[in-house]
């Protein structure tokens, strides 16, 4: 295993839309396990291939650690092509961050349970009912893979007062 480097905001590839992985071969799996890793150490609870600048439909996911009021989760999953099948009208809101947007963090409503299709490292397909915070945090990581950020769910005065910083910062960290 290994750590990758989390691409950070303005990076033009957080907005890339992710391909399909067509086989899972041991290089996915090694990116996989890569990301575990990274996203440990970050630390973080979710992390999408393309925040390591591979453009790919796949998810890290462990919410061990932040599990409330008894939300089941299996621990360290991976999600392979995962799409959003079906969302609630009702919705939840919760503080979110991104490890791509370090130390930023802002309440974002999305529908409270979503059912959601993906494959495992294995191969094998599954269909779950995601609610609480796993709802949340797979919406998250699959807007990565279709190029949105949460900030895109705030208000223009904050998304722009976001992107204007972390634009700074990226200018400031180049000279």
């Amino acid at each position: 295993m290994a750590l990758r480097e989390i691409i950070i905001l303005p990076d033009r590839q957080l907005r890339l839309i992710s391909k399909p992985v067509e086989e899972i071969t041991a290089e996915i799996r090694q990116l996989a396990d890569d990301m575990f890793e990274t996203m440990y150490d970050a630390p973080g609870i979710g992390l999408a291939a393309i925040q390591v600048a591979k453009p790919l439909r796949l998810i890290t996911m462990d919410l061990a650690k932040k599990n409330e009021e008894g939300e089941t989760s299996p621990q360290p999953r991976v999600f392979i092509n995962p799409e959003i099948l079906s969302s609630s009208e009702d919705v939840a809101v919760y503080e979110e961050g991104c490890l791509s947007i370090p130390e930023y963090y802002e309440e974002v409503e999305r529908p409270a349970k979503v059912r959601v299709r993906f494959m495992d490292i294995d191969g094998k397909v599954h269909e779950e009912d995601a609610e609480g915070l796993y709802a949340t945090c797979i919406q998250h990581e699959i807007d990565h893979l279709n190029g949105v950020l949460f900030v895109d769910y705030l208000s223009k005065l904050k998304r722009d007062r976001v992107l204007k910083k972390f634009t700074k910062a990226a200018k400031r960290g180049g000279e």
